[in-house]
């Protein structure tokens, strides 16, 4: 990854962390799933009217010119909505990555359903904003707000694709408006797949501008670097190059930051170190004890008691199921170090997923495995420890430790088993010691190392927190 777009991560990161970040997206970040962009929706309608759709610049005016022609009836135009975006597609890889980040406020030009659709795919409550008189109501409990300032596929009749529809946006939508201009007062916003050609957004943005003169907050737009296109002329490839320049560096009278790209992967690349990022700042704990042995019960909970305060402390959010003999000390822990420091609310700095146990047996798995798959999945560090359990008056390895390893390892998180702890854990411990390419891919050279430390046997299980805490807290801000 490029200098430039390193910067542009750890400032839009530091963003999202805070509780900053916005998006606004346009028909690029829809392109990917065969959804046309404005030219491609307009080409039919051009052609009944006898224009060259690909000559054209200024898109609303072509399908003003549409209306015109048909005395001022839209019911083609809307049927060229419709027919153009209403199929039942699912979200692209780009919309589900953004969807899994602590992004709470987007913003769209585009009629389709994707974002709401990955939003929703990710788990969240999302209230969607199209039409004006929703502006007013709030959805309890929302995770995301949506707001299709152009509208939705499902009302087509309100699109606002035509000059008249734009001459009447600040009448009739003006409060898309003020919501957008206050959100980016407010908020980071980084611009994905928008070409800048919206008149509603240069309106907002030169109010903005002349309101907040030098002054303005930062925002980010990615865009691709102009390359040559297939039967381009040197002339025409000249021309567009020097043209995108132009348009960026007016873009900073805005004080919105381009982040060029060579390729649309690198989008993909940067979407997926920002997510990698914020699933690292949630460890999942697995870890369960029926036998105490050498240590004791006692000291087995002070450590994990320990190592719940270790890991609030290194400025991580805990998940757990609270696994038996040791979950609710490490719970518990936990807890403490957040009353104390007052450094957030419980529910936002701890997850607990206390296993359901009143399941008929023949469903038990089914529902266990689910319930694995959902809370390890939002997690980008994961911490296996002890993992022992009693079947029929014997002491074995717990199967279900190791089934939670095998999924932390399929969604990429940074495995640390800490082989000292015994058990399960140690046995994960030399698997993945024996094999570091294959499970300890998240991890550098360092990492290892104070990995390989963690699996020596200790006589005093408190010599383990001080370690484990700094190999969370350097994986925590690592960089690849």
């Amino acid at each position: 990854m490029r200098a430039e777009i390193r910067r542009f991560v750890d400032d839009y990161f530091a963003e999202l962390e805070a509780g900053n970040a916005a998006i606004l997206a346009g028909a690029g970040l829809s392109a990917p799933a065969g959804f046309v962009d404005w030219r491609e929706l307009l080409r039919p309608l051009a052609e009944e009217i006898e224009l060259d759709v690909d000559r054209e610049t200024d898109l609303p005016a072509v399908a003003q010119f549409h209306v015109n022609r048909n005395g001022m009836n839209r019911h083609r135009l809307h049927r060229a909505v419709i027919e153009a975006l209403s199929a039942d597609t699912p979200p692209t890889a780009n919309h589900r990555l953004l969807a899994r980040l602590p992004v709470t406020t987007w913003w769209t030009t585009n009629y389709d359903r994707l974002i709401e659709a990955a939003l929703r795919e990710a788990g969240k409550v999302v209230d969607v904003k199209s039409a004006v008189p929703q502006l007013a109501n709030t959805m309890p409990r929302r995770d995301a707000v949506v707001y299709k300032m152009h509208g939705d596929v499902d009302r087509p009749d309100e699109a606002v694709v035509t000059r008249d529809d734009y001459e009447a946006y600040p009448h009739q939508r003006g409060a898309f408006i003020n919501a957008l201009a206050g959100d980016l007062v407010s908020k980071t916003f980084l611009f994905v797949g928008f070409s800048f050609t919206d008149p509603n957004l240069e309106h907002v943005l030169s109010r903005l501008r002349t309101s907040f003169k030098d002054n303005q907050r930062r925002h980010y737009a990615l865009f691709r670097r102009r390359s040559k296109l297939v039967g381009e002329s040197e002339e025409e490839y000249e021309h567009g190059r020097v043209r995108q320049i132009l348009v960026l560096e007016d873009l900073r009278r805005y004080n919105v930051q381009a982040v060029l790209v060579d390729e649309y992967a690198e989008i993909t690349a940067i979407f997926e170190e920002l997510l990698r990022r914020y699933r690292r700042r949630t460890v999942f704990v697995s870890a369960s004890a029926a036998d105490f042995e050498p240590w004791g019960e006692h000291a087995v909970s002070q450590f994990m008691r320990s190592l719940g305060t270790a890991l609030i402390d290194s400025g991580v959010r805990v998940a757990t199921g609270l696994g038996l003999g040791v979950g609710n000390a490490l719970f518990t822990g936990a807890v403490e170090e957040v009353l104390r420091t007052r450094a957030g609310h419980i529910e936002d700095l701890i997850v607990v997923r206390p296993f359901p146990q009143v399941i008929p047996t023949p469903q038990r798995q089914a529902v266990w495995e689910q319930y694995r798959q959902d809370i390890i999945g939002e997690a980008g560090l994961g911490l296996f420890l002890f993992g022992n359990k009693e079947v029929g008056g014997s002491i074995v390895p717990a199967d279900g430790v190791r089934r939670e390893f095998e999924i932390a390892h399929q969604h990429g998180l940074a495995l640390i088993p800490v082989g000292a702890t015994g058990s399960m854990a140690r046995e994960l411990a030399a698997e993945a010691a024996g094999a570091p390419e294959t499970f300890l891919s998240g991890l550098d050279e360092a990492a290892r190392s104070q990995l390989e430390r963690l699996a020596e046997p200790v006589e005093d299980l408190q010599a383990l927190v001080a370690p484990i805490a700094a190999l969370v807290r350097s994986l925590r801000g690592g960089r690849r």
